[in-house]
């Protein structure tokens, strides 16, 4: 069973449907004990960080989420959820993170641009971007390099550790686009909503155990 966890933001129902597309049970949950207790731990996630961290706070999830990690089981971060893994963001802040992963959260620069015209690159970036694949785990290992998927966000991660660096992407920078650290897996695009390629992501992560 794979717990999504529900802090009351983010896409959370969109990511148990894709679960169970690919024939995964999976449940929305914001009970510690459900958490604790599943196979497998989701964290979606929509909005601000600092909003985001807030709610796990009242809900008393930051223990849940550090402890189910701890424990070796399966844990995914997508989009916000990732970001969250880390230590801070500049995001309305600094605001601390989960402090999982060191690392830290940034905002695009201002004025970035990649076209030929010299035109800045729109912030959020928001469509269809491809992926470089930095290191071949377990989802990505028979993901082709270059493929597509589907973004929408404003910050992006920086870890300390670039071991843990599985994708990247570009635009107007090359920034982090997905991370693998032992039992953790995360990525800054949205699987569910990425089609065949991100459907087969979530596959794999549900087979893990």
């Amino acid at each position: 069973m794979i717990a999504v966890i529900d802090y009351g933001m983010g896409n959370l129902r969109s990511v148990q449907k894709a679960l169970e597309t690919v024939g995964a049970r999976a449940i929305l949950t914001h009970d510690p004990e459900e958490i604790l207790n599943a196979d497998s731990v989701v964290l979606p996630g929509v909005g601000a960080f600092k909003d985001c961290m807030a709610n796990l706070k009242r809900l008393g999830l930051v223990d849940p989420v550090r402890a189910s990690i701890e424990s070796g089981k399966p844990f995914l971060g997508i989009c916000l959820g990732l970001q969250l893994l880390f230590e801070e963001s500049e995001e309305f802040g600094p605001v601390h993170g989960l402090g999982i992963l060191p690392g830290k959260v940034v905002r695009f620069p201002e004025g970035c641009s990649e076209t030929e015209s010299g035109a800045p690159m729109k912030i959020p970036h928001m469509g269809w971007n491809s992926v470089e694949v930095k290191k071949k785990d377990p989802l990505f290992k028979v993901v082709p390099d270059h493929s597509y998927f589907y973004f929408v966000h404003s910050y992006y991660v920086i870890p300390e550790d670039p071991t843990m660096v599985a994708t990247t992407t570009r635009y107007g920078v090359e920034f982090v686009s997905g991370i693998q650290h032992e039992n953790i897996y995360a990525f800054q695009f949205h699987p569910e909503k990425s089609q065949t390629l991100g459907l087969s992501l979530l596959e794999r992560f549900s087979r893990l155990n």
